[in-house]
């Protein structure tokens, strides 16, 4: 499919959001070739929108080529990681020592968190966001300064880098951010992080990324490429379907890319690094990805409008919106409905983060919780 990520979000922001109109309880049902080239599974029991996955993946083309690795399972995976990070450096823009492969991103976050705050060092870091670098830091003697989100729900980039002292080791930034799904105005980003890196390390997890809207948005790896002392996180587990797989990367500067490497724990298996290199190839799917995603999300917020619940638009694959009680007992109500939802996110504990499933998994979610609010 020759067709630009750019002209493929145009195309399906018009007309995701005319697929719904006929009626909340139907949905877009997949083509047989669909269903051949991006391997949807039949409706489980508990349907999982909980955990931000793409439920199309793997793709044919990911399958065919962990099936191929099989042969090769009795080596040993590190021989065979530079194709995958040339390819990897290739995407990005940068030489191949600037990249730090990873069992999914969390990996990367973790070893960041050790890294830059073993024994006692501080970590500035919004709240709510995702939370595995500040965690696994913490467990390390590391000390978290948590910022408050702002009223709009946006980092308070002002605040954080206030707050930024001699003992302050890393900055941390999900953008756009876990659970809220907003994006940072470009130039206040681009500018905050290049300042903040004059001062400390800054750590850019960009997990959804790849499902931001406008297509021109930089990526903080502009920054790595000025030799600016940031890192910036990457996964497959999203746009490409493969968070069962465990394949992320960072993008660093050499001398920060081989420190963070020599703390890496679980090396990719032979099966990751087939499937990342296919999926890094197969286009069609990431399309197919986007589209699907932005199916799902008009979905949602098109039910949440009709029952007037509150929303922030979103830059990824889930919707962040205000249930109007508490999650813990709204997730209890869900799941008997069969469907599993997000955990809380203190201290927004009656916002509730839905994730994106297949057109007939978001039906059924369309269902249940008009059936709560009616």
């Amino acid at each position: 499919m020759n067709v630009s990520r750019r002209d493929w979000l145009k195309k399906s922001s018009l007309t995701a959001g005319l697929a719904f109109l006929g009626g909340f309880g139907t949905y877009n049902s997949l083509t047989a070739e669909e269903e051949t080239k991006f391997n949807p599974r039949p409706l489980e029991p508990l349907i999982r929108l909980g955990s931000n996955e793409n439920p199309y993946g793997p793709s044919q083309s990911m399958r065919e080529a962990m099936q191929k690795g099989f042969d090769l399972s009795c080596r040993y995976p590190w021989a065979y990681n530079q194709p995958l990070i040339d390819m990897i450096a290739a995407k990005e823009g940068v030489p191949s020592d600037h990249i730090v492969l990873t069992a999914g991103s969390t990996e990367g976050l973790k070893i960041a968190g050790l890294t830059y705050a073993n024994n006692g060092g501080e970590i500035i870091s919004g709240l709510p966001t995702f939370l595995s670098l500040m965690t696994y830091a913490e467990i390390w003697g590391g000390r978290v300064n948590w910022v408050p989100l702002d009223q709009e729900m946006n980092f308070d980039l002002p605040e954080m880098e206030n707050r930024i002292s001699s003992n302050t080791k890393l900055v941390f930034l999900c953008n756009p951010n876990n659970p809220t799904g907003k994006l940072l105005p470009a130039q206040q980003v681009m500018d905050f992080c290049e300042s903040v890196s004059n001062k400390t390390m800054v750590f850019s997890d960009e997990a959804y990324y790849d499902y931001i809207e406008d297509t021109n948005y930089p990526s903080m790896v502009e920054l790595v490429k000025k030799g600016k002392n940031v890192i910036v996180s990457k996964t497959l587990s999203k746009i490409y379907g493969l968070a069962g797989i465990r394949i992320g990367y960072l993008i660093a500067k050499p001398e920060i890319a081989a420190d963070l490497s020599g703390r890496v724990v679980a090396n990719l298996n032979i099966m990751a690094i087939e499937a990342a290199k296919a999926a890094l190839s197969d286009d069609e799917f990431y399309q197919f990805s986007l589209q699907k995603n932005i199916e799902a999300r008009k979905s949602i917020e098109m039910t949440l409008d009709r029952l007037g619940l509150q929303y922030l638009h979103s830059q990824a694959n889930f919707v962040f919106f205000d249930a109007k009680q508490d999650v813990v007992q709204l997730a209890e109500k869900m799941r008997e409905k069969g469907v599993i939802i997000g955990r809380p996110f203190p201290p927004f504990n009656e916002w509730c983060r839905i994730s994106t499933g297949t057109m007939e998994e978001v039906s059924v979610f369309n269902q249940a919780i008009t059936a709560l609010y009616t």
